[in-house]
Protein backbone atom coordinates (compact mmCIF):
# COMPACT_ATOMS: atom_id res chain seq x y z
CA UNK A 1 0.00 0.00 0.00
CA UNK A 2 1.39 3.37 -0.96
CA UNK A 3 1.78 5.88 1.86
CA UNK A 4 1.36 9.58 1.13
CA UNK A 5 1.34 12.76 3.18
CA UNK A 6 -0.75 15.43 1.50
CA UNK A 7 -2.90 18.41 2.32
CA UNK A 8 -6.69 18.51 2.12
CA UNK A 9 -6.92 19.69 -1.51
CA UNK A 10 -4.40 17.09 -2.61
CA UNK A 11 -6.46 14.45 -0.80
CA UNK A 12 -9.37 15.32 -3.07
CA UNK A 13 -7.18 15.05 -6.18
CA UNK A 14 -5.71 11.74 -5.03
CA UNK A 15 -9.19 10.29 -4.63
CA UNK A 16 -10.09 11.32 -8.18
CA UNK A 17 -7.09 10.11 -10.18
CA UNK A 18 -5.86 6.54 -10.75
CA UNK A 19 -2.84 5.24 -8.91
CA UNK A 20 0.20 3.50 -10.42
CA UNK A 21 0.04 1.09 -7.45
CA UNK A 22 -1.85 -2.09 -8.27
CA UNK A 23 -3.03 -4.43 -5.54
CA UNK A 24 -4.86 -7.73 -5.40
CA UNK A 25 -8.56 -7.71 -6.21
CA UNK A 26 -11.54 -9.02 -4.34
CA UNK A 27 -12.76 -12.43 -5.50
CA UNK A 28 -15.84 -10.71 -6.98
CA UNK A 29 -13.59 -8.55 -9.14
CA UNK A 30 -11.54 -11.32 -10.77
CA UNK A 31 -11.14 -10.57 -14.46
CA UNK A 32 -11.84 -6.88 -13.92
CA UNK A 33 -9.43 -3.97 -13.50
CA UNK A 34 -7.54 -4.26 -10.23
CA UNK A 35 -8.23 -1.87 -7.39
CA UNK A 36 -5.70 0.66 -6.10
CA UNK A 37 -5.06 1.57 -2.48
CA UNK A 38 -3.57 4.66 -0.82
CA UNK A 39 -2.73 5.40 2.79
CA UNK A 40 -3.15 9.17 3.13
CA UNK A 41 -1.65 11.52 5.72
CA UNK A 42 -3.53 14.81 5.75
CA UNK A 43 -3.16 17.78 8.08
CA UNK A 44 -6.39 19.49 7.06
CA UNK A 45 -9.96 18.60 8.12
CA UNK A 46 -11.47 15.81 6.05
CA UNK A 47 -14.84 16.69 4.60
CA UNK A 48 -17.19 14.28 2.89
CA UNK A 49 -16.45 15.82 -0.49
CA UNK A 50 -12.79 14.95 0.01
CA UNK A 51 -12.93 11.42 1.39
CA UNK A 52 -15.22 9.64 -1.07
CA UNK A 53 -12.96 7.85 -3.59
CA UNK A 54 -14.00 7.44 -7.20
CA UNK A 55 -13.71 4.39 -9.38
CA UNK A 56 -11.73 1.51 -7.86
CA UNK A 57 -9.42 3.64 -5.74
CA UNK A 58 -9.54 2.84 -2.01
CA UNK A 59 -8.19 5.24 0.62
CA UNK A 60 -7.22 4.76 4.27
CA UNK A 61 -6.96 8.17 5.96
CA UNK A 62 -4.68 9.00 8.88
CA UNK A 63 -7.41 11.04 10.60
CA UNK A 64 -11.04 10.38 11.36
CA UNK A 65 -13.53 12.48 9.37
CA UNK A 66 -14.30 15.44 11.58
CA UNK A 67 -15.05 18.49 9.49
CA UNK A 68 -18.85 18.31 9.40
CA UNK A 69 -21.03 15.34 10.30
CA UNK A 70 -23.40 15.65 7.32
CA UNK A 71 -20.51 15.74 4.86
CA UNK A 72 -18.73 12.92 6.68
CA UNK A 73 -21.91 10.85 6.42
CA UNK A 74 -21.29 10.58 2.68
CA UNK A 75 -18.86 7.71 3.36
CA UNK A 76 -21.98 5.47 3.31
CA UNK A 77 -22.27 4.12 6.87
CA UNK A 78 -24.85 1.49 5.92
CA UNK A 79 -22.58 -0.48 3.63
CA UNK A 80 -19.43 -0.42 1.58
CA UNK A 81 -19.22 1.01 -1.91
CA UNK A 82 -19.24 -1.56 -4.69
CA UNK A 83 -15.94 -0.56 -6.27
CA UNK A 84 -14.01 1.35 -3.58
CA UNK A 85 -13.31 1.46 0.13
CA UNK A 86 -12.64 4.33 2.50
CA UNK A 87 -11.70 4.17 6.16
CA UNK A 88 -9.88 6.29 8.72
CA UNK A 89 -8.08 5.69 12.00
CA UNK A 90 -4.81 5.69 13.91
CA UNK A 91 -2.28 3.06 14.96
CA UNK A 92 -3.10 3.33 18.67
CA UNK A 93 -6.44 1.65 17.93
CA UNK A 94 -4.61 -1.56 16.95
CA UNK A 95 -1.58 -1.59 19.25
CA UNK A 96 -0.66 -4.70 21.22
CA UNK A 97 -2.34 -3.27 24.31
CA UNK A 98 -5.51 -2.29 22.43
CA UNK A 99 -5.80 -5.74 20.84
CA UNK A 100 -5.34 -7.44 24.22
CA UNK A 101 -7.97 -5.15 25.75
CA UNK A 102 -10.53 -6.08 23.07
CA UNK A 103 -9.80 -9.76 23.63
CA UNK A 104 -10.48 -9.46 27.37
CA UNK A 105 -13.67 -7.49 26.78
CA UNK A 106 -14.87 -10.08 24.24
CA UNK A 107 -14.15 -12.85 26.76
CA UNK A 108 -16.41 -11.09 29.26
CA UNK A 109 -13.84 -9.94 31.80
CA UNK A 110 -15.86 -6.80 32.61
CA UNK A 111 -18.74 -9.04 33.69
CA UNK A 112 -21.39 -7.41 31.53
CA UNK A 113 -22.11 -4.22 29.58
CA UNK A 114 -19.78 -1.29 30.07
CA UNK A 115 -20.76 1.04 32.91
CA UNK A 116 -18.18 3.81 32.59
CA UNK A 117 -14.94 4.61 30.77
CA UNK A 118 -12.26 7.26 31.07
CA UNK A 119 -10.07 8.25 28.14
CA UNK A 120 -6.94 10.34 28.65
CA UNK A 121 -4.95 11.79 25.79
CA UNK A 122 -2.22 14.29 26.63
CA UNK A 123 -0.11 16.34 24.23
CA UNK A 124 3.28 17.50 25.45
CA UNK A 125 3.89 21.10 24.42
CA UNK A 126 7.26 21.02 26.14
CA UNK A 127 8.72 19.98 22.78
CA UNK A 128 10.49 23.24 22.04
CA UNK A 129 10.56 22.73 18.27
CA UNK A 130 6.84 22.15 17.75
CA UNK A 131 5.73 24.52 20.51
CA UNK A 132 7.81 27.35 19.08
CA UNK A 133 6.45 26.72 15.58
CA UNK A 134 2.84 26.58 16.80
CA UNK A 135 2.89 29.34 19.38
CA UNK A 136 5.20 31.68 17.49
CA UNK A 137 3.40 31.48 14.13
CA UNK A 138 -0.03 33.13 13.96
CA UNK A 139 -0.52 31.54 10.53
CA UNK A 140 0.40 27.99 11.57
CA UNK A 141 -1.83 25.44 9.81
CA UNK A 142 -3.11 24.04 13.13
CA UNK A 143 -4.62 27.44 13.98
CA UNK A 144 -6.66 27.36 10.77
CA UNK A 145 -8.45 24.12 11.60
CA UNK A 146 -12.08 24.55 12.79
CA UNK A 147 -11.08 23.02 16.13
CA UNK A 148 -7.56 24.43 16.24
CA UNK A 149 -4.95 22.34 18.05
CA UNK A 150 -7.68 20.07 19.43
CA UNK A 151 -8.79 18.97 15.98
CA UNK A 152 -5.31 17.74 15.17
CA UNK A 153 -4.99 15.68 18.35
CA UNK A 154 -8.14 14.65 20.22
CA UNK A 155 -9.47 12.17 17.64
CA UNK A 156 -6.99 9.64 19.07
CA UNK A 157 -8.70 9.77 22.47
CA UNK A 158 -12.26 10.42 21.28
CA UNK A 159 -12.16 7.35 19.02
CA UNK A 160 -11.72 5.20 22.15
CA UNK A 161 -14.95 6.66 23.53
CA UNK A 162 -16.77 6.21 20.22
CA UNK A 163 -15.84 2.52 20.15
CA UNK A 164 -17.75 1.76 23.35
CA UNK A 165 -20.50 4.40 23.71
CA UNK A 166 -22.87 3.25 21.00
CA UNK A 167 -26.23 4.57 22.21
CA UNK A 168 -28.08 7.46 20.61
CA UNK A 169 -28.83 10.22 21.45
CA UNK A 170 -25.42 10.84 22.97
CA UNK A 171 -25.14 13.75 25.37
CA UNK A 172 -21.87 15.73 25.28
CA UNK A 173 -20.81 18.40 27.79
CA UNK A 174 -17.47 20.03 26.94
CA UNK A 175 -15.32 22.58 28.74
CA UNK A 176 -12.11 23.85 27.15
CA UNK A 177 -9.69 26.56 28.14
CA UNK A 178 -6.18 27.91 27.63
CA UNK A 179 -3.70 26.65 30.19
CA UNK A 180 -2.01 28.99 32.63
CA UNK A 181 1.37 28.31 31.01
CA UNK A 182 0.21 29.49 27.59
CA UNK A 183 -1.48 32.52 29.10
CA UNK A 184 1.76 33.51 30.83
CA UNK A 185 3.58 33.58 27.51
CA UNK A 186 0.87 35.66 25.89
CA UNK A 187 -1.15 32.96 24.08
CA UNK A 188 -4.94 33.37 24.43
CA UNK A 189 -6.41 31.75 21.31
CA UNK A 190 -5.19 28.15 21.51
CA UNK A 191 -7.32 25.81 23.65
CA UNK A 192 -4.92 23.22 25.08
CA UNK A 193 -7.01 21.90 28.00
CA UNK A 194 -10.28 20.03 27.45
CA UNK A 195 -12.64 18.12 29.75
CA UNK A 196 -15.67 16.28 28.32
CA UNK A 197 -18.52 14.32 29.93
CA UNK A 198 -20.51 11.91 27.73
CA UNK A 199 -23.67 9.85 28.34
CA UNK A 200 -25.41 7.57 25.83
CA UNK A 201 -28.15 6.40 28.19
CA UNK A 202 -26.42 3.10 28.91
CA UNK A 203 -22.90 4.12 29.93
CA UNK A 204 -20.99 7.28 30.73
CA UNK A 205 -17.51 8.50 29.85
CA UNK A 206 -14.97 11.16 30.72
CA UNK A 207 -12.52 12.39 28.12
CA UNK A 208 -9.52 14.45 29.22
CA UNK A 209 -7.08 16.26 26.96
CA UNK A 210 -4.21 18.22 28.45
CA UNK A 211 -0.89 19.73 27.45
CA UNK A 212 0.16 20.30 31.06
CA UNK A 213 -0.55 17.04 32.93
CA UNK A 214 2.53 15.03 33.87
CA UNK A 215 3.12 12.35 33.02
CA UNK A 216 1.42 12.93 29.62
CA UNK A 217 -1.04 10.02 29.80
CA UNK A 218 -2.45 8.01 26.91
CA UNK A 219 -4.75 5.79 28.95
CA UNK A 220 -8.12 4.12 28.76
CA UNK A 221 -10.03 2.83 31.79
CA UNK A 222 -13.00 0.51 31.28
CA UNK A 223 -15.33 -0.14 34.21
CA UNK A 224 -17.82 -3.00 34.08
CA UNK A 225 -20.36 -4.36 36.60
CA UNK A 226 -17.82 -6.88 37.97
CA UNK A 227 -14.27 -5.90 36.97
CA UNK A 228 -12.30 -3.12 35.30
CA UNK A 229 -9.37 -2.73 32.92
CA UNK A 230 -6.62 -0.10 32.69
CA UNK A 231 -4.88 0.24 29.32
CA UNK A 232 -1.75 2.37 28.99
CA UNK A 233 -0.77 3.09 25.37
CA UNK A 234 2.55 4.70 26.20
CA UNK A 235 3.77 1.75 28.29
CA UNK A 236 1.77 -0.87 26.35
CA UNK A 237 0.29 -2.44 29.47
CA UNK A 238 -3.11 -3.94 30.24
CA UNK A 239 -3.96 -4.25 33.92
CA UNK A 240 -6.91 -6.22 35.29
CA UNK A 241 -8.64 -4.62 38.29
CA UNK A 242 -10.50 -7.03 40.53
CA UNK A 243 -14.04 -5.91 41.31
CA UNK A 244 -14.49 -7.59 44.68
CA UNK A 245 -12.47 -6.66 47.75
CA UNK A 246 -10.50 -9.09 49.92
CA UNK A 247 -11.46 -9.46 53.55
CA UNK A 248 -9.95 -7.34 56.27
CA UNK A 249 -6.30 -6.31 55.86
CA UNK A 250 -5.81 -8.63 52.88
CA UNK A 251 -7.21 -5.78 50.72
CA UNK A 252 -4.11 -3.76 51.61
CA UNK A 253 -1.69 -6.67 51.10
CA UNK A 254 -2.78 -8.75 48.11
CA UNK A 255 -3.89 -6.23 45.41
CA UNK A 256 -0.49 -4.43 45.33
CA UNK A 257 1.20 -7.82 44.88
CA UNK A 258 -1.22 -8.72 42.10
CA UNK A 259 -0.59 -5.40 40.31
CA UNK A 260 3.17 -5.90 40.64
CA UNK A 261 2.84 -9.39 39.14
CA UNK A 262 0.79 -8.02 36.24
CA UNK A 263 3.22 -5.19 35.51
CA UNK A 264 6.15 -7.61 35.53
CA UNK A 265 4.20 -9.90 33.20
CA UNK A 266 3.46 -6.99 30.84
CA UNK A 267 7.13 -6.02 30.88
CA UNK A 268 8.36 -9.51 29.98
CA UNK A 269 5.68 -9.85 27.29
CA UNK A 270 6.79 -6.58 25.70
CA UNK A 271 10.43 -7.65 25.82
CA UNK A 272 9.65 -11.02 24.22
CA UNK A 273 7.80 -9.29 21.38
CA UNK A 274 10.70 -6.88 20.98
CA UNK A 275 13.23 -9.73 20.71
CA UNK A 276 10.99 -11.39 18.11
CA UNK A 277 10.94 -8.12 16.09
CA UNK A 278 7.19 -7.82 16.72
CA UNK A 279 7.21 -4.65 18.81
CA UNK A 280 7.73 -1.93 16.21
CA UNK A 281 6.65 1.64 16.88
CA UNK A 282 4.28 1.31 13.93
CA UNK A 283 2.88 -2.11 14.83
CA UNK A 284 -0.67 -0.78 15.18
CA UNK A 285 -0.47 0.91 11.78
CA UNK A 286 0.74 -2.36 10.23
CA UNK A 287 -2.32 -4.17 11.61
CA UNK A 288 -4.62 -1.35 10.50
CA UNK A 289 -3.28 -1.35 6.94
CA UNK A 290 -3.29 -5.16 6.68
CA UNK A 291 -6.89 -5.35 7.89
CA UNK A 292 -7.96 -2.57 5.53
CA UNK A 293 -6.22 -4.25 2.61
CA UNK A 294 -7.97 -7.56 3.35
CA UNK A 295 -11.30 -5.71 3.31
CA UNK A 296 -10.47 -4.81 -0.30
CA UNK A 297 -9.01 -8.10 -1.49
CA UNK A 298 -11.11 -10.61 0.47
CA UNK A 299 -14.25 -8.69 1.42
CA UNK A 300 -13.44 -8.81 5.15
CA UNK A 301 -15.03 -6.24 7.50
CA UNK A 302 -13.36 -2.84 7.62
CA UNK A 303 -10.95 -2.38 10.54
CA UNK A 304 -13.00 0.55 11.84
CA UNK A 305 -16.75 0.49 11.06
CA UNK A 306 -18.17 3.52 9.27
CA UNK A 307 -20.62 4.23 12.09
CA UNK A 308 -17.73 4.38 14.57
CA UNK A 309 -15.90 6.92 12.40
CA UNK A 310 -19.06 9.01 12.15
CA UNK A 311 -19.61 8.80 15.91
CA UNK A 312 -16.10 10.15 16.46
CA UNK A 313 -16.82 12.92 13.97
CA UNK A 314 -20.13 13.77 15.64
CA UNK A 315 -18.61 13.93 19.14
CA UNK A 316 -15.88 16.25 17.90
CA UNK A 317 -18.47 18.42 16.14
CA UNK A 318 -20.33 18.81 19.42
CA UNK A 319 -17.14 19.64 21.33
CA UNK A 320 -16.12 22.32 18.83
CA UNK A 321 -19.62 23.75 18.75
CA UNK A 322 -19.69 24.11 22.52
CA UNK A 323 -16.24 25.67 22.53
CA UNK A 324 -17.34 28.14 19.88
CA UNK A 325 -14.83 26.84 17.32
CA UNK A 326 -17.43 25.52 14.89
CA UNK A 327 -20.58 27.68 14.71
CA UNK A 328 -22.19 25.64 11.95
CA UNK A 329 -22.11 22.22 13.62
CA UNK A 330 -25.57 20.64 13.75
CA UNK A 331 -26.72 19.85 17.31
CA UNK A 332 -28.76 16.80 16.34
CA UNK A 333 -28.65 13.13 17.19
CA UNK A 334 -26.18 10.86 15.39
CA UNK A 335 -28.86 8.76 13.71
CA UNK A 336 -30.67 11.86 12.43
CA UNK A 337 -27.40 13.32 11.12
CA UNK A 338 -26.49 10.15 9.21
CA UNK A 339 -29.90 9.67 7.59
Amino acid sequence: MRQRRIDGQAATRAAERPSPFRGRTRPSQQGQARCSAHYVFTTEPLCGRQVVPRGRLSCLYRKAFHCHIRRSARVDPTGRAEESQVDGGSQSQFSHAANQMRKLVAEGYLGGPLVHLESYYCYDLSDAGYAKALLGDTHHWARKLPGGLLQNTISHGVSKVAEFLTGDPLQVIAHGFTSGLLKRIGETEIVDELRVILDDGYATAYFTFSSQMRPPMHQLRLCGPKNSLIIDERQQTVIKVRGTAFKSYLEQFLPPLDYAKQYIGNSFTNMRKFLKADFQAGYGMKVLIQTFYRSITHGDPLPIPYIEILRTSWIMDQIFAQLGDSRNADRVGLDAAVV
